[in-house]
Parts: structure tokens; C-alpha cells; sequence
């Protein structure tokens, strides 16, 4: 019998994540039902977003995630033994599943890629920052993009998509390690935010005539201080609000509406998911292609060890991380 061990949320966030937020179980599982396959984690993700659907969970369920896993025994033809898959099944290292919901990895996978870019850049981070700038802020070339948070698993690929597209970019990072980063993939402007006296006077030196489309990652006060510089029917994507998840306080408020209205700004909210399935591999293959080309590079944040899953989920929301958190199992 094999036993799977599971992070669980033991009681729910309350400001930043601690870990006595988190316990792991230990669960024997049942053998295989005809159809069904035994997964083995290889891969696991930690993201920014968990922190706030951690909030749909009951305290003692297992913590949600993606992983890109094996499948060590089948009953089931679609899915052989040996065959890699993506899969949601959570902070768990053994799973089972019906296959229904399985994804198996492009067979034509280059050898030279590491398996875990599935859950990065040609994944789901690598989807929010191609829809996010295409779609939803429609960038075009000559046009100025800011994207902050943007040493992270989706700003990084904003911005070398923003570049690929002929956009100016300006990028925003909390540490001079990160910053170096931005430069060295060709971000046009990357300043520290944590060593700017003024947000306002940085973003207005970066780019004096404003910003077309921002890609915002962090939301609250920095939001604020973009759109007051967005141009004229500027188009915001609202991607996520890293800065406010881990506060107790009451949330500071929004831009203002004359900005908004008389600059006749479009903010829109999305998920990646919202994008057809033929749509999404069709974006997954431009992705691939593009890392394959030289044209975007990827940068992992690799945590050795399963038992380490809180300690790179807290690492990630604090900004330990330089380009995509993962956790090898």
C-alpha cells in the first residue's frame, strides 16, 4: 500500500502565513480501480493566490496546488506507467486519479527543458502574463507597459513578451539583486521600490509621458500611484494584489474616479482559465517556442524536499524568490 503524505491547512491565515499554519498527514491509499492511476509527485507550485483561496478551504483540508507528476501504476490505457502529467491534486506526494482531469505534457517535451517549466513559464504563470498583456491590456509596439513584481513567476514573462511585442518596459522589484535580473533580460527600466523615496517620482522619472498599459501583481497603494500616471485610454490588467493578502488592516483606498473617468481608463479583473482549452495550448505552444528561440528567459527558485512546502510557500510570499518558486519533491 502506498502512503501519501499531505500539507493540510490547520487553521486559517491570519496575516502572514506561520508554520503552525500547516500539518502533514500521513494517508494510506486504496489500490487502483479499473480506469483510475497512481500519481507520484515529481514537481510542486506555490503561488501567490493560494493565500487567498486558502480561504474556501475547512481548516484540516489538504492545501491546493499544481503539480507535474508521474504516473508510477495505471488501470487505466490513456495514461501508461512512466507517463508525466499536470495535475491538480494539491500539497500531496501521492495521489489517484480518473484521468479526467490529467494533462499529459507535449510529447515533443525537448529534453533540454527541465519538467517543472510546466508550472512556470510555459504554465500557468506563463498564461496569465501572455493573456494579461495581449488581451486584456492589448499592448501594442510603441506603446510604454509598467508591470511590477516583475522579477517574478508571471512580471518576468510579461516583460520579455511586452519587449518581443516592440513595447518600452518598466518593471519594479524589491531587492538590487532582482533589478540586475530585470536588466540582464532586457527590461528598459527597473528600479528597487524598496530604496525609492518617492513611488511617484520613480515611476514619473522611468517614464515621463505615462504608461499605456500596466500589469498589475501587487495592487494597494502602488496601484494607486501607476494609474495616477496612465495615459490616456490606458488599460489596466488586474492580475493580483500580492501587497495587501498577508494585512489585517482595512484595505487603502482606490484610485480616484477623475482619473479613471476623464482619462477613460479600462481596469479588468481575469483568470487565466477564462481562454478556451484549444486557445491555451495554442499560447502554451508560442510560449514554448519563444523559450526554446532564446527569445524569453526562465528563472527557477528551486526548494529541495517535499517537507519544505510551507517554508517555500512563506519564502514566495515574503519575495525570496527570484523568478518561479518550485519544490522538488
Amino acid at each position: 500500500m502506498v502512503q501519501a503524505k499531505s500539507w493540510t491547512l490547520k487553521k486559517y491565515f491570519e496575516g502572514h502565513p506561520t508554520n503552525s499554519n500547516f500539518e502533514l498527514k500521513t494517508t494510506e491509499l486504496p489500490p487502483l480501480q479499473n480506469g483510475e492511476v497512481l500519481l507520484e509527485a515529481l514537481f510542486l507550485s506555490v503561488d501567490p493566490y493560494m493565500r487567498v483561496a486558502s480561504k474556501r478551504l475547512k481548516e484540516g483540508d489538504m492545501m491546493m496546488g499544481e503539480q507535474v507528476a508521474r504516473v508510477v501504476e495505471s488501470k487505466n490505457s490513456a495514461f501508461p506507467t512512466g507517463t508525466i502529467v499536470l495535475t491538480f491534486s494539491g500539497w500531496t506526494t501521492h495521489s489517484i486519479s480518473d484521468g479526467k482531469k490529467l494533462q499529459k505534457l507535449p510529447t515533443d517535451w525537448p529534453d533540454t527543458l527541465p519538467l517543472s517549466l510546466a508550472l512556470g513559464t510555459v504554465g500557468m504563470p506563463g498564461l496569465t502574463a501572455y493573456f494579461g498583456l495581449l488581451e486584456i491590456c492589448g499592448a501594442k509596439s510603441g506603446e510604454t507597459v509598467m508591470v511590477n513584481a516583475a522579477a517574478g513567476a508571471v512580471g518576468s514573462v510579461v516583460g520579455q513578451i511586452a519587449k518581443l511585442k516592440g513595447c518600452t518596459v518598466v518593471g519594479s522589484a524589491g531587492s538590487d539583486e532582482k533589478v540586475a535580473y530585470l536588466k540582464k533580460i532586457g527590461i528598459d527600466v527597473a528600479f528597487n521600490y524598496k530604496t525609492e523615496e518617492s513611488l511617484e517620482q520613480a515611476l514619473k522619472k522611468a517614464s515621463p509621458d505615462g504608461y499605456d498599459c500596466y500589469f498589475d501583481n501587487v495592487g494597494g497603494e502602488f496601484s494607486n500611484a501607476v494609474i495616477s500616471q496612465m495615459k490616456t485610454f490606458g488599460r489596466i490588467a488586474i492580475c493580483g494584489a500580492i501587497s495587501t493578502y498577508n494585512s489585517n488592516r482595512a484595505l487603502p483606498p482606490g484610485p480616484s474616479p477623475e482619473k479613471i473617468i476623464y482619462h477613460q481608463l479600462r481596469m479588468e479583473g481575469f483568470l487565466y482559465n477564462r481562454w478556451p482549452e484549444d486557445v491555451r495550448q495554442k499560447a502554451l505552444k508560442e510560449l514554448l517556442q519563444w523559450v526554446l528561440e532564446g527569445k524569453i528567459q526562465y528563472q527557477e527558485y528551486i526548494i529541495e524536499g517535499f517537507e519544505n512546502m510551507p517554508a517555500a510557500f512563506m519564502g514566495m510570499m515574503k519575495g525570496d524568490n527570484l523568478g518561479k518558486t518550485i519544490v522538488k519533491a
